[in-house]
């Protein structure tokens, strides 16, 4: 454990952070850091890897909980090994306040499991992240990610028991994986309940644990994950994948799989919203006499007419060019802004046939020119 980063240091952030710090820390790293944006690059691969580890235990209420206490030991998978939770869910650490309540004033604090420790209790949510191109992320794709979790032991069906083998209640607290204590105090005699030291809190003893889990009953793996991706997704947004978490216990439902997703930007287009954005150029002339041009939308090259006398950073509109509203069949409009080019680096011949031209023209032909010296006129008179 020495040689490992704290986890604070990692994301760049305080132990006073806030949820919304953290998560924003691990954003703009996961973004820097990841093997899309670094291809080939074996730094930036194991710094991928450690802000994910980071933020997968930063952002558990419970492990950071732990981790702020222990350090790296807390959450280890092997810390409080021995039965019980294994170091994967809320395993026997400190006597939980609610329990004393409870045991004091008959309930009502709530948040205890302990007192049936072979309740159904729903897995944790695992992080992953994920980078598209614009044009994946407008039109939707199907994307692998690699998410490590923690699942059943295949050996032992998340028993923790070795094959042929069977756990069995805890003789000490009758599978309840509490004790109740009798304590004199200044008030007299007092009853709390301890989680039960010969079972560690959860009810059951087993006598030859599974040589693969060690007896937790669950173990942790990397997997491939199919991620359908839906149509209108955006840059910096979390996409859920239900279940795609860690097992849950004693038969309670899979946590989430949440990916965090980056969009590469665009050489041509720019978003906002559901609408995208593009600039083109065009020359004097088709600015001037007008034209039909071709421009590229998110569905191939479509014409679009250029009137007559056009001006510069002039907005046209492409409806229904856009992109999706995310979950909805509502798709955004594509503006297309003209540049107008100036020729450069004109031959002898051109220049006198401008030249030619512009004597043959005036300021009725420019219609801001026009406006622009009819202002400085009143503005003198």
């Amino acid at each position: 454990m020495a040689d490992k980063r704290d986890y604070y240091e990692v994301l760049g952030v305080d132990k006073n952070a806030d949820d919304n710090t953290i998560k924003k820390a691990y954003r703009q790293a996961a973004k820097k850091y990841h093997p899309d944006l670094n291809p080939g690059d074996k730094e930036a691969e194991a710094k991928f890897k450690e802000v994910n580890e980071a933020y997968e235990i930063l952002s558990d209420p419970d492990k950071k909980s732990r981790y702020d206490q222990f350090g790296h030991a807390g959450v280890d998978p092997n810390f409080g090994a021995g039965g019980g939770y294994g170091g994967y869910g809320n395993g026997g650490f400190d006597v939980d306040l609610g329990d004393i309540f409870s045991s004091f004033f008959g309930g009502g604090f709530g948040g205890s499991n302990r007192s049936n420790p072979n309740a159904p209790r729903r897995g944790a949510d695992a992080q992953s992240s994920i980078v598209l191109s614009f044009e994946e992320a407008a039109k939707g794709c199907t994307k692998q990610v690699k998410v490590s979790v923690v699942e059943n032991c295949a050996k032992c069906n998340g028993s923790g028991a070795k094959e042929g083998t069977s756990a069995r209640t805890c003789p000490t607290c009758n599978g309840r994986g509490s004790v109740v204590v009798n304590q004199r105090t200044m008030f007299g005699q007092m009853q709390t309940q301890r989680p039960c030291e010969s079972c560690r809190g959860s009810g059951k003893i087993i006598d030859s644990p599974c040589p693969v889990c060690s007896g937790k009953g669950k173990v942790r793996r990397q997997k491939t994950v199919d991620v359908t991706i839906p149509a209108g997704i955006d840059d910096d947004q979390i996409l859920n994948v239900r279940g795609g978490g860690d097992a849950g216990f004693n038969g309670g439902p899979s946590g989430d799989l949440r990916v965090h997703v980056s969009v590469r930007p665009h050489p041509v287009f720019e978003r906002d919203g559901i609408d995208v954005y593009c600039t083109f150029p065009i020359t004097f002339t088709q600015a001037a006499l007008g034209d039909t041009i071709l421009v590229p939308t998110l569905d191939g090259k479509v014409e679009l007419k250029i009137p007559e006398g056009t001006q510069p950073n002039t907005k046209f509109r492409l409806k229904g060019k856009g992109i999706n509203r995310l979950h909805s069949p509502l798709r955004g409009d594509q503006f297309v802004v003209v540049s107008v080019e100036v020729p450069k680096d004109l031959s002898k011949e051109q220049k006198n046939i401008l030249k030619e031209f512009d004597k043959k023209t005036d300021s009725k032909n420019y219609k801001k020119q026009k406006g622009f010296f009819d202002t400085i006129k009143d503005i003198f008179n």
